[in-house]
């Protein structure tokens, strides 16, 4: 059994003077916008730079620098959509962002510094019906490659080698598409063109698998079943359209959400693989407030078998997460998860460098929870760097948290005082 890290989650503070951000709209509907999503730049998971980009329920994005202790300095701000944005994300070298919105769309854009905030937006990627929740950028192919799930149920695969642009019949100018994503076996839906007598289910998570470019997995809005999906749909260098997809290559062979509590089906609200010492692992937030843990590539669940103590279930009994909004990360190492609460703004995290190492002789319950308090309503998006982790509310803020030892025994001895400078971990 390896020597568990949870008590340098017990350290994790934030400064009230220089950790705590707030961005303006650019125009007057509202004082502060509202930061729907964020994300670290990849080279901020490797311990440079600390970009963070902030997407906001205005469409605006904003990329700060979250180093230590620096001054508050939007270095970078621009419109990306005139709807909310539900998902943000790098792509694999940094030189672009891939924005999912409520206007139906995926924005691709530039953060070149010679590129004027109005010329950021390089492309425009239509093609769905519905809001976009979720985008990914397929990881060994530089911004060329990505995909999106949509409340329409459908994902997109876009090439943006190609033109990406919508047809004069409807189709999208994805090179690929998976229709009715996450409808039952048999049930798929037929792509219509106008309004549709079916509710689709919405598609809430996408990944793709470590070392696997071809193999997207993705959750969904009703039940906690993932599937996977084989997109080896290539010819050349560039992807070809070879007709709608709606046959997984694998899915779950059970849902845990139905394993406990009430015992319905709730859906997923995010997904994250495993790296390092999670490798071979997958979790998911799942609506009934717990974290579920699947295993690679198979997708079977590990969690839900037991009713109390179950070692491969994360949750605490003040956490909800019933809400779309709220989301789940974890750490560049791989050894801490942190996801939102729906209710009260506490941000949970988990310690889960033990989860793989110990899967065939797991006893107890999972480790519990540390507990960051910072928000004062919910607590929806959230990412990691090296050394850090980003924080955002429906408060307007967005907190930067990081461990140190000092300050948090000193919150922790005079927590009367403190309070108004500072916010810390507690158990």
């Amino acid at each position: 059994m390896k020597v568990s890290t949870r008590p340098i989650l017990e350290t994790f503070v934030s400064s009230s003077k220089t950790d705590l951000y707030r961005f303006h709209p650019d125009d007057a509907r509202s004082f502060m916008t509202i930061p729907y999503c964020l994300s670290y730049t990849h080279e901020a998971k490797r311990g440079g730079k600390s970009l963070l980009a902030v997407a906001t329920d205005q469409g605006s994005v904003h990329v700060v620098n979250t180093s230590k202790r620096q001054n508050w300095n939007c270095g970078t701000s621009f419109i990306s959509h005139a709807n909310g944005i539900f998902d943000v994300q790098w792509s694999p070298s940094d030189t672009l962002l891939a924005t999912a919105s409520g206007d139906q769309t995926v924005g691709i854009s530039t953060l070149e510094s010679s590129v004027s905030p109005e010329n950021r937006i390089v492309r425009v990627l239509e093609g769905h019906s519905s809001t976009v929740k979720c985008v990914a950028w397929e990881p060994s192919r530089d911004g060329d490659i990505l995909c999106s799930g949509s409340r329409d149920g459908t994902i997109h695969v876009w090439d943006l080698r190609t033109e990406c642009r919508a047809g004069s019949d409807g189709r999208s100018g994805a090179a690929i598409m998976v229709l009715g994503a996450h409808e039952p076996e048999g049930q798929q839906p037929k792509r219509r063109i106008g309004k549709s007598i079916h509710t689709p289910r919405s598609v809430t998570g996408i990944a793709y698998t470590e070392g696997d470019p071809y193999r997207l997995i993705s959750s969904g809005s009703c039940d906690g079943i993932l599937r996977q999906w084989d997109l080896r749909q290539a010819r050349g260098k560039e992807l070809q359209y070879d007709g709608p997809t709606t046959t997984p290559l694998c899915m779950s062979s059970l849902d845990p959400t139905t394993l406990q509590g009430t015992r319905r089906p709730r859906g997923i609200t995010s997904i994250v693989p495993g790296r390092g010492p999670t490798a071979g692992l997958l979790f998911a937030l799942g609506r009934d407030s717990r974290i579920h843990t699947y295993s690679l590539p198979s997708l079977d669940p590990l969690s839900g078998y037991v009713e109390a103590q179950d070692p491969w279930t994360y949750t605490h009994p003040d956490m909800q997460t019933n809400s779309f909004y709220v989301h789940l990360a974890l750490s560049p190492c791989g050894r801490w998860l942190a996801n939102g609460n729906a209710c009260d703004g506490r941000v949970f995290l988990f310690d889960v460098s033990n989860a793989a190492s110990s899967r065939h002789a797991r006893s107890g319950g999972a480790p519990p929870a540390v507990q960051l308090r910072g928000h004062v309503r919910e607590a929806g998006s959230l990412d990691w760097a090296d050394g850090m982790l980003a924080t955002s509310s429906e408060d307007t803020t967005v907190r930067v948290w990081r461990p140190n030892m000092e300050v948090s025994r000193r919150c922790h001895d005079d927590n009367e005082e403190m309070e108004w400078e500072w916010s810390w971990a507690t158990n």
